[in-house]
C-alpha cells in the first residue's frame, strides 16, 4: 500500500486507510468472475488482512495468555476473522511457553438493510449466556461502524457479568456520530465506504470473496432487495 494513503495509528488504532486511498485495481487479483462489474476495487487484499491478523492474535497472547477465555464470534460477518484470529492464537500457544485456552461460541447480529443499519437490531443465540458468569470474554466482529451495535452487545453481555471482556475488530470504519465505542484490537481504520467479502456481505452475496472490496454502485442495485 503507498505511504500517501496508509498509516499506522499504533497498536490500538490499527492501521489507518485514509480517505483517498483509491484501492487496488481489480486487474491485478483474481477474484469470483461472477461478481464482474460489482465491484470497484480491491481495498485490503487478503494476504494483507492474514499479516495483520496474526500480529493481532500476537497482541492478543501477549495481553492474555494463560487466562482461559470465551470467544464470542458475531456471525455472519465475524466467522471468517474469527476462524483465523483463532488458528494464529493457536499456532503461537504451541509454539510457546504461555497459552490460551478458549472455548468458541456463536451468536449473530442482524442490523442491516441493504447497505443501510437500522436501529432494529436482533442478537440470536445468545438467550442464555450464564455460561459466561465470572469468565474472560473476546468478543471477535468483522466491522464496527457507529459502535451502536457493539455498544448493544456489550451492554447485553455484561448482564452476564463475566470477569473481564475484550473486543477484537477487523475493520473500523470512519463514520459521522461515532459513538467511540472501539474494539481493544483493531485490524484496519477504514473510510465510510461500503465494503464486502472475507465473510462481509451484501444482502447475503460477496462472502466467498477473498479480499475486503469496494462494493460498486451497480452491485448494491443488482442484489438490492
Amino acid at each position: 500500500m503507498a505511504d500517501v494513503a496508509v498509516q499506522s495509528d499504533g497498536r490500538s488504532g490499527g492501521i489507518v486507510i485514509k480517505d483517498d486511498w483509491p484501492g487496488y485495481s481489480l486487474d491485478l487479483f483474481s477474484y469470483p468472475a461472477h461478481y464482474s462489474g460489482d465491484i470497484d476495487c480491491v481495498i485490503i487484499p487478503h494476504g494483507v488482512i492474514m499479516d495483520r491478523t496474526e500480529r493481532l492474535a500476537r497482541n492478543i497472547m501477549d495481553d492474555l495468555g494463560d487466562h482461559d477465555i470465551v470467544v464470542l464470534c458475531v456471525l455472519k460477518g465475524g466467522y471468517q476473522f474469527c476462524a483465523d484470529l483463532v488458528e494464529r492464537i493457536k499456532a503461537l500457544s504451541r509454539n510457546s511457553n504461555r497459552t490460551i485456552p478458549m472455548r468458541v461460541h456463536f451468536i449473530r447480529l442482524k442490523s442491516y438493510l441493504n447497505d443501510q443499519s437500522t436501529e432494529d437490531l436482533h442478537i440470536l443465540g445468545a438467550e442464555d449466556l450464564s455460561f459466561l458468569a465470572g469468565k474472560n470474554v473476546l468478543i471477535v466482529e468483522a466491522i464496527v461502524g457507529t459502535g451502536k451495535t457493539m455498544k448493544a452487545l456489550l451492554n447485553y453481555v455484561e448482564a452476564f457479568r463475566p470477569k473481564m471482556i475484550k473486543v477484537a475488530g477487523l475493520l473500523v470504519k470512519r463514520v459521522p456520530h461515532n459513538s467511540a465505542c472501539l474494539p481493544d484490537y483493531v485490524g484496519f481504520e477504514i473510510p465510510d465506504r461500503f465494503v464486502v467479502g472475507y465473510a462481509l456481505d451484501y444482502n447475503e452475496y460477496f462472502r466467498d470473496l477473498n479480499h475486503i472490496c469496494v462494493i460498486s454502485e451497480s452491485g448494491k442495485m443488482k442484489y438490492k432487495i
